[in-house]
């Protein structure tokens, strides 16, 4: 028995099922064919349900998958069948958060697909090699920012976190030399 949550992928699909941003963890599907044949098989077994207002939990091939749709957007998060639903759950709803904070309230594919970057960015910060790091979105999207900022942009155009990020790396270079 695993004493850690281990999480096999975390699918992002449009309306159609066609893959906008996944990332497997598991090698349950050794190809790329396997992989979507997977997302097609949970997609057309989900895509009847009600999944926008909370997620849902369904049973699929011996894995639990969590499951939550906004706009033209299909959340998954998939475990092993033994796996906490709870923490699945926490996953998605820290991923679905953090992009909502990342892409600041704006959640659809066209959206996603111009900021795929940060979207890529984010899903490391939640997961690394299926061990669940963070779920607190706050957090994840702190860290995004952190990432994806640009040093030379002004501070006016920065956020708050972004300018005392940028302000303490220039006192410490300062300092340093």
């Amino acid at each position: 028995m695993d004493l850690c949550p281990l999480i096999k992928n975390i699918i992002l699909l449009d309306s159609e099922g066609k893959r906008v941003a996944v990332k497997y963890y598991s090698d349950d599907w050794p190809t790329n064919s396997a992989k979507e044949a997977f997302e097609k098989a949970v997609f057309t077994k989900t895509q009847k349900t009600s999944a926008r207002n909370e997620a849902e939990i369904t049973m699929f091939d011996n894995y639990v998958v969590v499951y939550k749709f906004v706009q033209d957007l299909h959340f998954f998060v998939t475990g092993g069948e033994n796996e906490n639903e709870i923490i699945l759950a926490s996953v998605l709803q820290g991923f679905f958060d953090a992009v909502g904070l990342i892409l600041r309230g704006t959640v659809d594919k066209r959206e996603v697909l111009e900021n795929l970057d940060l979207i890529f960015l984010c899903l490391d910060e939640i997961v690394d090699g299926g061990i669940v790091l963070e779920t607190d979105a706050d957090v994840i999207a702190g860290k995004v920012a952190s990432h994806s900022m640009d040093d030379g942009a002004p501070f006016s155009e920065q956020t708050i976190t972004q300018a005392l990020a940028t302000a303490r790396e220039r006192l410490t270079r300062s300092l340093l030399t």
